[in-house]
């Protein structure tokens, strides 16, 4: 796969990203994997799948269960290779969500994930919104929080995990990185995406495969979502090797095909 730039962070993504949050956790997922977690085996072996597929992109986070530590051991001798995003704000535990957007405890997630992880430097830390008030007065000590951290070389680029147009809009004046939601039932974040192309931020996608993982509802959705100007990655969450290659290669396909035309003729 073919790196793309994700906005001008000076970070190179695969148009494909492993989310990890079936790496560390059961409870509370809309397509929950059982009781039990995947072991390190079988981690390992989707991590080298990814690998071979020029996947290059991870995104987890501290509500991921264990993702973070069991990524900081899978990934030992070979953290150099990866860009690695993670989140801060959000906890789960006893099989609910709790948020918290102060400057410090994002400032104490943040260092705990780097310890988790193994690295000195997170690339991508995200504020993992609870899709609540969106503004520069909700979330406006934790973005400072993340600038400051960016400035002593604890992260490479910022940005929010948004649940809201409102949220996007913010992440692109104030941050780095919106991460957004588009698929075919939810399209309202193309208004970001634009804002995003346009002030040089960059793009990552969550939830492109909620139309189900049919041949042709996954190439109709990656190609919605690389018809759209500026995306870096779509992040998909799988634990199937098969069905990771399946993503790359409706990906690579997407991205072959020519864009349409803006006013919607035949070329």
């Amino acid at each position: 796969m073919e790196l793309r730039p994700l906005g001008g962070t000076g970070l190179s993504v695969s148009p494909i990203g492993l989310g990890t949050v079936k790496f560390g956790r059961t409870e509370g997922l809309k397509y929950p994997t059982g009781d039990s977690l995947p072991d390190d085996a079988a981690l390992r072996r989707l991590l080298e799948r990814a690998v071979e597929l020029g996947i290059n992109l991870l995104d987890t986070a501290p509500a991921y269960g264990s993702s973070e530590e069991r990524l900081g051991r899978l990934l030992r001798g070979s953290r150099a290779r990866w860009v690695l995003a993670s989140k801060a704000g959000e906890e789960f535990a006893d099989g609910a969500s709790r948020f918290d957007f102060s400057a410090a405890a994002v400032i104490a997630s943040v260092e705990r994930s780097l310890r988790r992880l193994g690295t000195d430097c997170i690339d991508l830390l995200l504020l993992h919104s609870d899709g609540g008030d969106e503004t520069q007065a909700r979330f406006g000590h934790a973005i400072d929080a993340l600038a400051r951290l960016k400035q002593q070389g604890k992260l490479r680029a910022v940005g929010l995990s948004s649940k809201t147009v409102a949220g996007g809009l913010l992440a692109v004046e104030a941050m780095d990185v919106a991460m957004v939601t588009l698929n075919r039932d939810e399209t309202a974040d193309r208004a970001v995406i634009a804002a995003a192309h346009r002030a040089g931020k960059g793009i990552l996608i969550k939830k492109a495969l909620a139309s189900g993982r049919s041949a042709a509802a996954l190439q109709a959705a990656m190609a919605l979502i690389f018809a759209e100007v500026g995306v870096g990655a779509a992040v998909v969450g799988t634990l199937d090797p098969d069905h990771l290659a399946a993503d790359v290669r409706a990906a690579e396909i997407a991205l072959r095909r020519p864009a349409p035309p803006a006013d919607g003729a035949l070329p």
